[in-house]
């Protein structure tokens, strides 16, 4: 049976193969089937150049190649530093972006480029006789292989120029300007590498400099600290009257128009998300998990988690400013931050968009039913929509769609620098610039996934390699979000940085005296959540296994659902059974025990609790019908001496005991081998105090009803360290 003419077969262009090691390295195979056409028998024959071929009859041929692509998988590290020079990147384009931006998690800067560099001569001048010297001209492999070089130090260089920022001698950066001075002198990878060290020189004497005018500035006014005062009198004004009074003659940030205050929260966001360190985004690093390691802190990314912690206190705290004012008068605060957030979704800033919204889903502003009441109806439509963006169902899938569509309408850099065009992207924003929290959850996830070594005690690059396919994706946006035309409007900025802050439980306090507990206002805002069938037999195991006599003392409870941070609580009286703790207050998650940064955009979400009304509610609140049982609640708890304070959340009942809860707080904070008996655990209090919880304890009991459920793990003198 003939094919028709024109018709060609439907043949897959990939097709897994399998793998194969080589040298010690493991790469997966795939078979890539590539279209060529050759002309067939007389197809060439009687036809003259510039003369078209017959269109009514075809007798050309289709063929296939077939070609094996190899992509390494996993090898130990001195085969991976060797692929970076010696291996095909056309066959996979993606190893080399992959390695340098991974690289951090497995290898230090300087063990990678004492493998590349130090093995290797400096190449001779042209001009000098190489054959006199003893030296003969490099063959055709070394060639290629020190072009190859030059090029993977030009996009390290590039891409990742933080890599090399070691003051004060910054001698990564030494060695590779050395380097290219003999291997391409004059050449761009050579400028860019003495262009770096000039930078981060005059970074280094320009904090040298603000460090010593600090000083100075700091000496001088404790010497006029302890100079005696003889001006005072008896009808002096109190210090703490004397400082509101003066941070009230300037303008309060809500005194801006919507447009100023937007621009200027998408201006700060901009700035910190384009200096991000993707290595910083890894699992292993952000996490902590490899504190041995010594992989630093993060603080790229721990700045844009100030600052979102800075922008949802900003909206707490002047939305709960003044008790007395009216509902009407607050209701206008609430629309205000509901159009500036509106604002900033035109303005594709996801990041101040999911922390204003994170600060009016609070319980501290949620709750406030007669100024919800107030707001009028087209503020709460744009609300709902707006809160329709960060849902939790189906992995977050309404933001990372949206943020996929938002990329794909970005002005193309073509229309950008054309010439005779105007700035178009003056008017329509690039961008967009994301919420950081939802790739650092997937970073986790992954990192939490996979293993980083294989058999053999082999680098696990398949790992890398789905890191950075998230990474990707980060710097991509990094590149597009720094196109931004916004001027810096200093007043703004200042009103935004003279908001206090307030803690969590300054915020349920104020809240309470603004509208003490009652009924339900029926209207509330609303917006439906959506809870599935397993959420709620899930749930229902939970009650009946915290009250059945048959649950021992330390068994975790069944998987309860979750609730992130930006998913909205079902408003009283939908006929939901389930109710949701209030999330911590944003103006005290920004700073932790003892003034410790704590992450909201850590690696997982707070878990289902019973809704206390107030952090000074009892923990053994009455039961009532058709909620669930008062027996049980939600605690944080962290690790004492821990640079990132990281809280993870436990479920607690009334049956637990201490060592039961040290436990499984140990192996949620990824200690390798925990013993609980090596630690004691410690409630925090209000005022920088703590509560120690005896061992063999009933926690539930033993823990003080009015403070907030914050616990501490410390060390017992004289236990050893977990491996």
């Amino acid at each position: 049976m003939e094919r028709p003419l024109g018709k060609e077969l439907a043949l897959a262009p990939l097709q897994e193969w399998g793998e194969e090691e080589v040298d010690g390295a493991v790469y997966h195979i795939t078979l890539r089937r590539q279209r060529s056409q050759r002309p067939g028998p007389g197809g060439g024959r009687g036809r003259g150049r510039g003369q078209a071929p017959d269109s009514g009859r075809s007798e050309d041929f289709v063929h296939y190649r077939t070609c094996k692509v190899r992509a390494l998988r996993a090898a130990p590290l001195e085969r991976l530093v060797l692929e970076l020079v010696r291996g095909d990147h056309e066959q996979d384009p993606a190893f080399v972006p992959a390695f340098l931006a991974t690289h951090r998690a497995f290898v230090p800067t300087d063990r990678v480029l004492g493998l590349l560099l130090q093995p290797r001569q400096a190449p001779r001048p042209r001009g000098e006789r190489q054959e006199e010297e003893g030296q003969g001209p490099l063959d055709v492999s070394q060639e290629q292989e020190l072009r190859a070089l030059i090029t993977v130090l030009g996009s390290w260089l590039l891409d990742h120029p933080q890599d090399f920022k070691d003051p004060p001698s910054h001698s990564n950066l030494v060695q590779v300007c050395t380097f290219l001075r003999w291997a391409a002198p004059g050449g761009p990878e050579s400028q860019e590498a003495e262009r770096l060290l000039r930078h981060f020189q005059e970074e280094e004497e320009e904090e040298v400099a603000k460090t010593l005018q600090e000083e100075e500035e700091g000496t001088k006014e404790a010497l006029e600290a302890s100079e005696p005062s003889h001006d005072e009198s008896p009808g002096s004004e109190d210090p703490l009257e004397e400082e509101e009074r003066q941070g009230k003659e300037g303008p309060e940030l809500l005194d801006f128009s919507v447009d100023e205050i937007a621009e200027q929260l998408t201006l700060m966001d901009m700035e910190l998300f384009s200096q991000v360190c993707l290595w910083e985004c890894l699992g292993s690093v952000w996490s902590h998990r490899d504190r041995a390691g010594g992989l630093g802190s993060a603080s790229s990314v721990r700045a844009t988690v100030a600052q979102f912690n800075a922008v949802t206190g900003c909206v707490l705290s002047s939305v709960l400013a003044g008790p007395s004012l009216p509902p009407p008068h607050r209701a206008q605060r609430l629309e205000k931050w509901i159009f500036i957030a509106q604002r900033c979704r035109e303005l594709r800033n996801f990041s101040s968009l999911r922390a204003i919204l994170s600060a009016l889903q609070s319980n501290p502003i949620y709750r406030l039913k007669r100024s919800w009441g107030a707001v009028s109806r087209e503020p709460l439509s744009m609300y709902r929509k707006l809160s329709n963006i960060f849902s939790d169902e189906n992995n977050h899938l309404n933001s990372r769609e949206i943020l996929s569509q938002e990329e794909a309408t970005v002005i193309s850099p073509e229309e950008k620098t054309a010439p005779g065009v105007p700035p178009l992207f003056q008017k329509v924003p690039p961008g967009p610039i994301p919420y950081l929290g939802t790739f650092l959850t997937d970073l986790v996830m992954l990192d939490t996934a996979l293993p980083d070594l294989l058999e053999g005690d082999l680098i696990n690059f398949e790992k890398r390699r789905k890191e950075w396919e998230i990474l990707s994706r980060i710097q991509h946006l990094q590149r597009r979000c720094v196109a931004y035309n916004l001027l810096s409007r200093p007043p703004v900025l200042a009103a935004f940085r003279a908001q206090r802050p307030l803690s969590e439980e300054q915020s349920y306090r104020l809240s309470r005296v603004i509208e003490p507990p009652a009924a339900s206002c029926p209207s509330s805002p609303r917006i439906r959540r959506r809870i599935s069938l397993t959420k709620r037999l899930s749930a229902k195991l939970s009650r009946e296994r915290g009250s059945s006599p048959s649950h021992q003392p330390g068994d975790p409870p069944s998987p309860s659902p979750s609730l992130s941070s930006g998913s909205y609580p079902p408003s009283p009286g939908e006929g939901d059974p389930l109710t949701l703790s209030p999330p911590p207050s944003p103006g005290a998650t920004g700073l932790g025990h003892k003034g410790s940064l704590e992450l909201p955009l850590g690696t997982e979400a707070p878990e289902l609790q019973q809704a206390p009304g107030s952090p000074g509610s009892s923990a053994r609140a009455p039961h009532h019908p058709g909620q669930p049982s008062p027996d049980a609640c939600v605690i944080r708890v962290s690790i004492d001496h821990d640079p990132g304070n990281l809280y993870r959340s436990i479920w607690l009942t009334s049956q637990d005991k201490v060592p039961g809860v040290i436990l499984r707080a140990l192996q949620k904070l990824h200690l390798g081998q925990p013993q609980p008996r090596d630690y004691q655990l410690f409630q925090v209090l209000p005022g920088d105090r703590e509560l120690l919880i005896p061992d063999n304890a009933n926690v539930f009991y033993a823990m003080s009803p009015a403070s907030p459920r914050d616990f501490v793990l410390r060390k017992k003198e004289g236990a050893q360290s977990p491996p």
